[in-house]
């Protein structure tokens, strides 16, 4: 169970909590025991609980700083759990700076990043989950990733976290229970209900982190790396998907020589689009550095683009059947990929563009793209696009508008994958050795892994790491 805050974390906390610079509104948060005090300095009587009034904000000889709306809340029916204030003036940075100096000067201190949700945190009004939520809303980058963080700030992860955790709790007692009756032992380690729930358990995990990883995708967004040999149209490629002229296309070969990156939007999901420079032997030791950063993209890469000029590859002279147009694309492509893989992860979600189909005639376009995960395209046209989308979304097993996605981190994926190992361990120690004892230990192993995720097992260190990253003021 979650713990309440360390004595010296009962300090109130004060923060500006909208974005610094100038604005029309500015707010001023407060939390802690010593709110009523401090507000009652600050504006006089405080405004009955959670009722809007206007207030002067007065200074220490009683001068006026601001005028604007107060709010109170008192706890523990507020954010954090403890008394809250909320001073509403006027968005100026000076306004602003001494509103927050004359609050110190009344005993509040500056409160950390994420401080006020790290105590709704410790004082149980949210999980960890919900709780990296806010700040996955705040930085959510498609509305897609939006829709998922609201999701997770409203439980929906939780839930599931949760309910999974009570069967694998109730599992666990069951065969613990059970080990204290070596007479029963046998027969309760043959029993196929066990053997029932414990595939269910296993199969639901899955579900969750498949959905976490889209949810993982769609908050961080996808790493997308435009790869090909010189003058494939990866510059042109780049401008089309960002809409701007973001890299330089000429005829020269090697015209990039560094790896571009664009941050955008494409088909809902955010995505940072790397260009990098053109796989050929090259004697210049700057293009050879390029192809290098490259080569690194790619190990580090979610998916790749791998563009091909396709009536360079085929001739424009030539007209090929259909079989012999997939047997020479399948040999090309293996000589590509060994060229251009060369010391990268091969593994990697991999598209293939056939560009420049605008330059052909409709003899060399023979139905369907020759390979799978191959896409006919034009940089020029457009052409190829949605399929692109349809084919990358296929390979990385993404949808972005199942009911059940919510916003999730990378830190869930492992903790997930931690308890799906040790479930399957679970199976192991119960169909292939019947040993009891070892069950049960795995299955604790597997709810600790779960509890992680939502905070009920958890360490100061990660604490740190995570609300580290908040706003300051939230």
């Amino acid at each position: 169970m979650n713990q309440g805050p360390a004595v010296s974390d009962l300090a109130t906390i004060v923060a500006e909590a909208t974005p610094a610079g100038r604005g029309g509104v500015g707010i001023i948060r407060l939390s802690g025991s010593g709110v009523c005090n401090i507000g009652k300095t600050l504006v006089g009587h405080l405004p009955a609980k959670r009722q809007v009034e206007t207030r002067v904000f007065r200074a220490a000889d009683n001068s006026v700083i601001d005028q604007g709306l107060v709010i109170y809340f008192q706890g523990p029916a507020s954010f954090t759990g403890e008394d809250v204030l909320e001073l509403h003036g006027h968005g100026g940075p000076v306004v602003m700076a001494m509103l927050m100096q004359r609050c110190i000067e009344l005993g509040a201190r500056q409160a950390r990043p994420g401080e006020f949700t790290e105590r709704a945190f410790l004082n149980n009004k949210i999980d960890l989950t919900q709780a990296e939520a806010v700040a996955d809303l705040i930085d959510s980058a498609s509305q897609a990733a939006v829709r998922n963080a609201v999701k997770s700030l409203q439980g929906a992860f939780s839930e599931r976290i949760n309910g999974l955790v009570v069967k694998v709790t109730h599992l666990r007692t069951f065969v613990e229970a059970s080990i204290d009756f070596p007479e029963e032992e046998e027969d309760f380690l043959a029993d196929q209900n066990l053997i029932d729930q414990l595939e269910q358990m296993m199969a639901e995990v899955i579900s969750i982190l498949s959905n976490a990883k889209q949810g993982v995708i769609l908050q961080e967004g996808l790493q997308l790396v435009l790869v090909g040999e010189a003058n494939s149209g990866k510059s042109s490629m780049m401008n089309l998907l960002s809409g701007q002229e973001t890299s330089i296309v000429t005829e020269i070969p090697g015209t990039t020589r560094d790896v571009i990156k664009e941050n955008i939007v494409l088909d809902g999901i955010p995505v940072r689009v790397l260009d990098t420079a053109g796989i050929r032997d090259s004697i210049d030791p700057i293009e050879r550095e390029g192809i290098r950063r490259t080569v690194k993209s790619i190990e580090q890469a979610d998916a790749v683009l791998w563009l091909i000029d396709w009536p360079a590859e085929i001739g424009q002279g030539q007209v090929l059947s259909q079989d012999a147009l997939r047997a020479f694309m399948h040999a090309r492509l293996i000589d590509l990929r060994r060229v251009l893989f060369k010391g990268a992860d091969l593994e990697k979600p991999l598209v293939v563009i056939l560009n420049k189909v605008d330059l052909l005639d409709s003899t060399h376009l023979l139905g369907d793209a020759p390979e799978p995960d191959t896409v006919y395209f034009s940089t020029k046209t457009g052409q190829g696009l949605s399929e692109m989308m349809a084919v990358l979304k296929e390979k990385l097993g993404l949808d972005i508008h199942p009911e059940g996605l919510f916003s999730a981190r990378r830190r869930h994926l492992l903790a997930l994958k931690v308890a799906s190992e040790h479930l399957q361990l679970a199976f192991q120690r119960l169909t292939e050795e019947s040993a009891g004892e070892l069950m049960a230990e795995e299955l604790k192993c597997a709810q600790d892994a779960l509890g992680e995720i939502t905070g009920k097992v958890r360490s100061d260190e990660l604490l740190g790491k995570i609300f580290s990253g908040f706003c300051i003021g939230k």
